[in-house]
């Protein structure tokens, strides 16, 4: 079998764990095997019950002393069991597992494994899993892989399918040159793939991430440098001098620009009016006020007579930017005539916008990705600004440029990526930074605490709701599994979540859920319903990251904030303090190590992202693995900007050399790689990044 074989080839996949497979998007043996492990269970050696640390998961081993205790809470079974060791008690609690009171006899040994908590006199690990002396010792100081999952598909199951891929699967011959792995101290491909998968230990796991890590970040460097031919200056075709109306604009705005504002919007006025052409990026933190310098800039456009189009990464955004500038134009009396496009519209919407673009009746266009597409076509394109700009590939930035003779190109970002990597991730763009805040926001009020702060996090959002306020709630995994929710430090998923939140906040706060595998027209309605204060508090995944503007929210709760970067939890606390009222952000961290704390406590202190991303960037290490945090504003599937920022800069510099000695990849020894290349080019490896 090869990496097209239809997942349904593996023996025991039949159509039923197919559809499973099918709502992680994993269809084919290849796409298997490239869902990597999130995490991996550590089974340390059994601890003494005395030395079981708060806050830590760990393993220990003991004899039942007492008979199991259950009670009822109306439809929750909760089992409590005693065990003991020489050195101290424990207590066990069981939710809904009635039938331990029958396996776990008074002066039963076992062994337990889960997170410890301190409650009271005595310590408490709760839903801990249990095994026999010599089924731990088969797992003792193994790394066991646990991947993303959804409801009907176990971690064991998908154990037993990786497995077999692994052995069936035949896998392309290196593509890299042998100096090139050699030099940058990295293993196979094959090998690469096999140990992430199934590592022996730590070392072995590290050395595999480092060769995924590398190639991401090469294939995508590569693309990006080669595709846009790195450091061309394009001749100025469309010539755009200042004039009165965006001065004007200013003049009557009720508030000035900030002294960053002035000097970007300086930097931007002279790229438009100099020799080349303008290919900028604009970095500020959320809030800094971007949209209001790329206004001014397709202001200038439309004042010139030609056509800007603006591309926000989703259909609620790009339809508040949308009202937002029809609101100034009305207001203002400004020369925009705009025309919305976004996917969603009806064929005769749709209809009716190409025509008036392609007469040039509409001089400022506003979309998502349908700017994009075949039928759309321009009069006399001469600035395109693409909105949160790392959510956009490099190949959809390069189809809206086409679409008019060499344009301007303006790029935004609320990522605040430290200099030196966005040097790297950004080469073919100017960089410019707005790095101050306007004078009248309200500072976001922080707090970071355990999972005992739930309750009174609960009445806090109740009372927020109480004053008409809304309220985000964000989970880091969609669904929930058994796996979760046995042993280990617990994650809390979007789906149960919601339901917990009906139960806990009065019966009159509407509550619902968003995440990334819904059908694009749910997620639209949900988050317009949010938008229009339909819904109280929406219980989502990161998705609600970028792409949607609510004032009126005032709460940011975080859960499992200990599975994020720094990077991340700042961009989602942007959601928040958008509007008039005060605005709060709760961190709540289910591991109380001091130093998981300690790093949340950098978010506590400022809301400073420049300063939190140069944090993010000490403090991440190799680390750092897998997992959810290392998911975020640069959706590399392993890489990590920021833990991984040495290994960037080793890429780039090899693809550097590449280019400058081969950049067609014409040489036969380079025959592989372009293959390689190629098909991630073809696959749209543009890794939704930059």
């Amino acid at each position: 079998m090869d990496r097209d074989t239809p997942i349904t080839e593996l023996k025991g996949v039949g159509e039923k764990t197919a559809r499973l497979f099918g709502k992680l998007d994993i269809r084919t043996v290849g796409e298997l095997l490239a869902a990597y492990p999130r995490d991996y269970e550590v089974f340390g050696e059994p601890v003494k019950i005395g030395r079981a640390a708060s806050g830590e998961v760990c393993a220990v081993q003991g004899a039942v002393s007492g008979i199991p205790n259950e009670r009822r809470i109306r439809n929750l079974s909760i089992l409590n069991v005693v065990i003991a060791d020489e050195s101290g008690r424990l207590q066990l609690t069981f939710y809904n597992m009635p039938f331990l009171k029958k396996t776990l006899r008074q002066g039963g040994f076992y062994i337990f494994r889960g997170l410890v908590r301190a409650k009271g006199a005595v310590p408490v690990m709760e839903q801990p899993k249990i095994f026999s002396l010599a089924d731990y010792d088969r797992l003792m100081n193994r790394l066991v892989p646990r991947y993303a999952l959804t409801k009907g598909l176990t971690n064991q199951a998908v154990q037993k399918y990786v497995r077999q891929a692994l052995a069936g699967c035949a896998f392309e011959p290196e593509y890299h040159d042998p100096a090139l792995l050699e030099e940058n101290q990295l293993v196979s491909w094959r090998e690469a793939v096999e140990t992430v998968h199934f590592p022996d230990d730590r070392d072995s796991l590290i050395r595999a991430r480092r060769r995924l890590v590398f190639d991401e970040f090469f294939s995508f460097l590569y693309l990006m440098r080669r595709g846009r031919q790195l450091d061309r200056q394009l001749e100025n075709r469309h010539r755009m001098p200042e004039t009165a109306d965006a001065r004007r604009f200013l003049e009557q705005l009720p508030f000035p620009l900030t002294k960053a504002q002035e000097k970007v919007w300086r930097e931007i006025r002279e790229d438009l009016a100099g020799e080349s052409c303008m290919n900028r990026l604009v970095q500020g933190d959320v809030g800094s006020g971007k949209t209001i310098v790329a206004v001014l800039a397709l202001l200038t456009a439309a004042a010139n007579g030609y056509q800007g189009a603006l591309m926000a990464p989703t259909e609620v955004l790009a339809v508040q930017h949308f009202e937002t500038i029809q609101g100034y134009a009305e207001k203002y009396g400004l020369i925009f005539r705009p025309v919305l496009l976004v996917g969603s519209m009806a064929a005769r919407e749709k209809r009716e916008a190409y025509r008036a673009i392609a007469a040039g009746e509409a001089n400022l266009i506003v979309g998502t990705h349908a700017l994009i597409q075949e039928k759309v076509q321009y009069r006399s394109l001469g600035l395109v600004v693409t909105d949160e700009q790392h959510r956009f590939g490099v190949r959809q930035r390069e189809l809206l440029a086409q679409k008019g003779e060499d344009p301007h190109i303006l790029v935004m970002s609320a990522t605040p990526i430290p200099r030196t990597l966005a040097i790297i991730l950004y080469g073919d763009l100017h960089l410019s930074v707005i790095d101050e805040l306007p004078a009248d926001r309200l500072p976001i009020k922080n707090c970071v605490v355990n999972t005992g702060y739930r309750p009174k996090a609960y009445r806090f959002i109740a009372g927020q709701v109480a004053q008409g306020r809304q309220v985000y709630v964000i989970c880091p995994q969609v669904e929930g599994d058994a796996d979760d929710a046995e042993g280990g430090i617990p994650m809390e998923n979007v789906v149960d979540y919601a339901e917990t939140l009906k139960s806990a906040l009065p019966a009159d706060i509407r509550v619902s859920y968003l995440h990334g595998r819904m059908r694009p027209g749910d997620k639209n309605r949900i988050m317009n319903q949010f938008a229009e204060h339909s819904i109280d508090v929406l219980v989502s995944t990161t998705v609600i990251e970028v792409g949607i503007n609510v004032p009126n929210a005032t709460v940011m709760m975080v859960e499992n904030a200990e599975r994020f970067g720094l990077a991340q939890l700042h961009q989602l606390r942007g959601r928040v303090g958008r509007g008039e009222h005060q605005s709060y952000c709760i961190f709540v961290s289910a591991d109380e190590k001091a130093e998981s704390m300690e790093r949340l406590e950098i978010l506590n202190k400022s809301n400073d992202g420049f300063h939190i991303a140069s944090e993010d960037l000490k403090l991440r290490g190799p680390g750092e693995l897998f997992g959810i945090r290392q998911s975020g504003e640069f959706s590399f599937r392993v890489g990590d900007i920021y833990a991984d920022a040495g290994l960037l800069k080793q890429a780039s510099e090899a693809v550097d050399r590449l280019l400058a000695a081969d950049p067609e990849l014409s040489l036969p020894e380079h025959g592989r790689l372009k293959a390689h290349l190629e098909r991630a080019a073809e696959a749209g490896v543009d890794f939704r990044s930059i």
